[in-house]
């Protein structure tokens, strides 16, 4: 059935996570909160945080949000030990890789943001000490939240390159993990194609050794943590997609393998932050894409209806909106 997961079964995986003060306190938050949370922010010696509604909370010890400090649970440095180590299962070493991107991934496909003192080596980070700041992203699924987008960027059976422009928690990452999934399986008058995610970050997939968490389709790969350009190159090269799925582009390189892409006769959905096509083009990398007329969809995510709003789908060739009235 089409729609978000069960609003708190992150509780499950989350609480585990949490020192076992820290899980009594947040398992108190009101059901209200908590079935629209997107963040518990642990800073030691600061309040104990969540962000629920597009709102920042700080939380009492009877889990009480309160928009003020006072009365606040401040968390320790007793907290922040726990909690490395059990996100770590007790081995810094065994998730070193990862911290040395700011994050470890839990079972579920949940992300730990870290924050902390950087250790360098040769000029580039070896991993990350004095721990000191987590941020738990409650990812969430929306299946079928592509579905009022996807006769736009299909025609038959033909994929178009589409970039989709967002200002950050707009939900991009929620739709292109839904594209993926429908491309992937399939919807009614389009048969599923072999997908190529390369999920950088670990936000689209949500993988847990190797395995993704979310939905991503059942003829989908993915290539997890790893940078943009090197993933678009390796599945090129190894793994035939005939669509390949990348979050936020930005950098030259990135600009280069999705050109190698095009020329290889894949099809590319990408995103990146930016209000709109005017902003867009006013940032080096894209505008080279843009003036390129690479993409033959360009989507505008918004929240005038909502966060995930569809506020325009321009044609890629001539640049016009598309899209009759916004969509969510």
């Amino acid at each position: 059935m089409e729609g978000e997961k069960d609003d708190t079964a992150w509780k499950k995986v989350i609480l585990e996570a949490l020192p076992e003060n820290l899980q009594i306190i947040i398992n108190k938050i009101p059901l209200s909160f908590a079935k629209s949370l997107e963040e518990i922010r642990i800073r030691e010696e600061r309040p104990l945080m969540i962000f629920s509604s597009g709102r920042s909370y700080c939380i009492k010890q009877d889990g009480t949000p309160s928009l003020s400090p006072k009365g606040a649970y401040i968390v320790t440095r007793q907290d922040t030990k726990r909690m490395l180590q059990r996100i770590s299962n007790y081995s810094i070493y065994a998730v070193e890789e990862e911290l040395r991107n700011g994050y470890i991934t839990l079972k579920g496909g949940y992300r730990v943001g870290v924050a902390g003192k950087a250790v360098l080596d040769d000029g580039k980070i070896k991993t990350l000490k004095y721990i000191s700041s987590f941020n738990i992203r409650i990812s969430r699924e929306v299946v079928g939240s592509a579905s009022k987008i996807m006769h736009y960027i299909t025609s038959g059976t033909e994929v178009y390159h589409t970039l989709i422009l967002s200002p950050p928690q707009m939900g991009k990452t929620t739709l292109i993990r839904d594209i993926a999934r429908q491309l992937s399986d399939g919807f009614p008058g389009f048969t599923g194609v072999k997908v190529g995610i390369v999920d950088e970050r670990s936000e689209i997939a949500g993988c847990f050794q190797g395995v993704p968490q979310n939905r991503v389709g059942f003829q989908t790969d993915v290539m997890d943590a790893c940078p943009k350009a090197i993933g678009i190159m390796m599945m090129i090269r190894a793994m035939s997609p005939a669509v390949i799925i990348t979050d936020e582009v930005g950098k030259a390189e990135d600009a280069d393998a999705i050109e190698e892409a095009l020329n290889a006769g894949i099809k590319i959905i990408t995103t990146a932050h930016s209000g709109d096509i005017e902003d867009a083009s006013r940032r080096p990398v894209l505008s080279k894409l843009l003036e390129k007329r690479i993409f033959q969809r360009i989507l505008v995510l918004g929240n005038s209806l909502g966060v995930g709003t569809v506020e325009k789908i321009y044609d890629g060739y001539t640049m016009k909106n598309i899209l009759m009235d916004p969509v969510r």
